[in-house]
């Protein structure tokens, strides 16, 4: 059976983070509660995308969903079993701000149908974490994390990131043995990346910040999967580790071909030959009360076999397991394997991919380089 998911989109935020390009506002709880209606409407208008009414994942992320109160989000899941079936074990995840996160909270989600928990940490160095306009401290990850253990909510994975202005590789060593001290099973970590229109590329441009030479960031790549490595989680995707069976099972179906819904605005959607995008407008997404069939608020891409190619090979070599062979000649024919083998074969011969188990994947050196390799094997 193909296994679907559903992510919805919450783009609001208490503040706004320098180096964030998600979209997201800062809005009052009347655009929230017009919002919610919004979104439950685009569910039942859009239940027909997935071919089966069943989901094996929902993702709740942002924006900062943790500014919704449990009766927000008791709503939208009031919704999601309208119209879908959830599988009796179904990864149902909520991405959060530690701050977020009170005992009182961390109850009511446990009371919903919610079962992990993605908090946004990005550093333990409060100073580090001020300047990033984050709204956290490094105690309130821990008390955050009681919380939740408490409630009864045990999967629970972090978000951290890596070459920050002047960051030392001491500073993200520790940053890291923090990291994996605390009762996590999963950990997501990205070199910081300077995205135009925000205020930290603003600051770059104006030679306040400077941007971490390519040398360190590697080395604090490397420092990142050996602390990892150590502690027992596996390093299942470039940026991803988890503890043995606790890989985030909604975002693997991405790197794996899974159907999903996306539901508010710059959500993305994905039924195996087209993929679709809202439009990012949360005023024109409300005034429409979701409604985005057919209308200008959606756009829609057919994809061609070139583009699905070119999409497997993206996201498959993204993780550990890498590329089926045998599954891409199936789709795509042999002259189309034959085409690809010719074109990493250079990299086969220079130990960055390798082939095993009928499975082209990217080596430990190869992680390295791995944006670079993977284009370059698209024709």
């Amino acid at each position: 059976m193909h296994r679907c998911g559903l992510y919805i989109h919450i783009p609001f935020c208490k503040s706004r983070c320098i180096y964030c390009d998600f979209y997201s506002t800062t809005c009052g709880s009347d655009v929230r509660q017009a919002y919610i209606g919004a979104v439950c409407n685009e569910m039942a208008l859009r239940r027909e995308y997935l071919s089966l009414p069943i989901l094996s994942s929902v993702y709740i992320g942002g924006g900062t969903p943790s500014v919704l109160s449990p009766e927000e989000l008791s709503r939208i899941f009031a919704a999601i079993t309208e119209y879908w079936q959830l599988v009796p074990d179904a990864e149902v995840t909520l991405e959060a701000n530690p701050d977020d996160i009170t005992p009182d909270y961390a109850k009511a989600l446990a009371a919903l149908p919610i079962n992990r928990v993605s908090m946004g940490v990005q550093s333990f160095d409060d100073d580090m974490l001020r300047f990033l306009h984050r709204r956290h401290t490094a105690l309130q990850v821990h008390q955050a994390m009681d919380s939740l253990l408490s409630a009864g909510i045990d999967n629970l994975s972090i978000d951290l990131i890596y070459g920050l202005p002047n960051q030392t590789l001491d500073a993200w060593q520790e940053d890291l043995d923090k990291a994996f001290a605390l009762p996590v099973s999963h950990a997501s970590a990205y070199a910081l990346i300077y995205e135009e229109g925000t205020a930290l590329c603003r600051m770059r441009e104006q030679g306040r910040v400077q941007e971490t030479d390519e040398e360190l960031s590697l080395q604090m790549y490397e420092s990142l999967m050996n602390k990892a490595a150590a502690k027992g989680f596996l390093h299942y995707e470039i940026s991803n580790f988890a503890l043995p069976r606790r890989e985030a099972r909604h975002n693997s179906g991405y790197w794996s071909g899974m159907h999903y819904l996306g539901l508010g605005p710059a959500a993305h959607s994905f039924n195996g030959t087209s993929r679709q995008w809202n439009s990012p407008d949360l005023h024109a997404y409300t005034k429409a009360h979701g409604d985005t069939v057919g209308s200008e608020l959606v756009t829609t891409e057919t994809l061609t076999p070139q583009m699905q190619m070119e999409e497997m090979l993206l996201t498959r070599l993204r993780t550990a397991a890498g590329l089926n062979l045998t599954d891409f000649c199936h789709q795509f024919g042999q002259h189309a394997l034959d085409a690809l083998l010719a074109r990493a074969n250079p990299y086969i011969k220079n130990k960055t991919l390798a082939i095993a188990d009928e499975h082209l994947l990217l080596t430990h050196e190869g992680l390295f380089v791995s944006d670079d390799i993977i284009s370059s094997l698209f024709e």
